[in-house]
């Protein structure tokens, strides 16, 4: 266990060029004092490490040290190899890069990791769609890449629901979510999210800008996630459900939506239950997503909602006698 932990303060310190004693016992999940013990250690063995005084103080590595990759265990090179997973990679133009990467890490390996560490190459494949979709191949994704590694401000012509738009902004981040490709962009000092397949023309500019040091890509998309979710769902609807359609609430509904559903501990003599689920914005998006549980649901309020799943199913019903 040590000896892994020694590992990681070793190459933490190598990618990072400083770190402190607090920030590598949250990473190792130790106390501080057992990272001061580890890092006397390092230096008794030998390892070029040493302290740095002051408000950007710290631990560094001797400029020129690099880690052996000797000391990786079978798991750790097993992960390396699925975080390189080739359908994103290819999107963006970093195939040939992220091949020619494993196979230096390869040779890097000890001889007994790299028959585990090529079949996880041959074993694991990422589909990024969701069922029945397709994946988006847009036309500017390797643009905008280029754009966001360089931190270079790029000019977007973009269509939304509502109408087309031009915009300047800072390109701070990608993200793939079921096959498609959205962009993290800040216009203002606002961070706003755009689809990248509704992006019709993309320039970048030689200007450049300093990416905001608080920003984290992860937790920015997880914020808007939910706050659009929120945004599709402002309403709530009280539904009586059969037992299957109970059962059918993990099947048709969204995660956002089955988080949010309250059902009744007790259910009445034929065995239904009430639930208060999410709905969408108008009738007609919250009777569209209420009509998947077919006869096992029965909308009591409100009133317009019930109203409009009646309409619907006369009409349904008159189309199909």
């Amino acid at each position: 266990m040590r000896a892994s932990r020694l590992l990681s303060i070793l190459t933490t310190l190598q990618a990072r060029g400083r770190a402190t004693a607090p920030e590598l016992a949250e990473a190792c999940e130790v106390s501080v004092r057992t990272i001061y013990r580890d890092v006397d250690a390092l230096a008794a063995a030998g390892i070029p490490v040493y302290a740095e005084r002051g408000s950007e103080g710290g631990f560094r590595l001797l400029d020129g040290y690099r880690v052996r990759l000797n000391g990786l265990s079978p798991t750790e090179a097993d992960a390396l190899f699925m975080a390189g997973l080739p359908g994103p990679a290819a999107a963006l133009g970093l195939d040939g890069a992220m091949n020619a990467a494993q196979a230096k890490l390869v040779a890097a390996l000890p001889a007994s990791l790299r028959p585990n560490a090529r079949r996880m190459q041959a074993r694991f494949h990422l589909d990024a769609p969701a069922w029945f979709g397709e994946a988006e191949e847009p036309q500017h994704l390797r643009m905008i890449a280029d754009a966001l590694l360089a931190d270079r401000v790029i000019d977007i012509r973009y269509q939304s629901w509502r109408a087309e738009k031009r915009r300047r902004l800072a390109p701070l981040g990608l993200v793939l979510k079921s096959g498609s490709w959205y962009l993290a962009g800040q216009i203002d000092g606002t961070v706003r999210t755009y689809r990248v397949a509704r992006i019709l023309d993309c320039s970048a500019r030689d200007e450049t800008f300093a990416p905001p040091s608080d920003f984290d890509l992860a937790a920015y998309w997880h914020t808007a996630t939910e706050r659009l979710e929120a945004e599709l769902h402002p309403n709530e609807a009280k539904v009586r459900l059969s037992p299957r359609g109970v059962r059918l609430l993990e099947v048709v509904s969204q995660p956002y939506v089955r988080a949010r559903t309250r059902i009744s501990e007790t259910a009445d003599a034929d065995g239904w239950r009430i639930a208060t689920i999410p709905i969408g914005m108008t009738a007609w998006h919250a009777a569209t997503e209420l009509l998947r549980f077919g006869p096992d649901a029965e909308v009591l309020e409100p009133a317009g909602l019930r109203d409009m799943m009646a309409e619907l199913a006369r009409a349904m019903a008159e189309r199909y006698r």
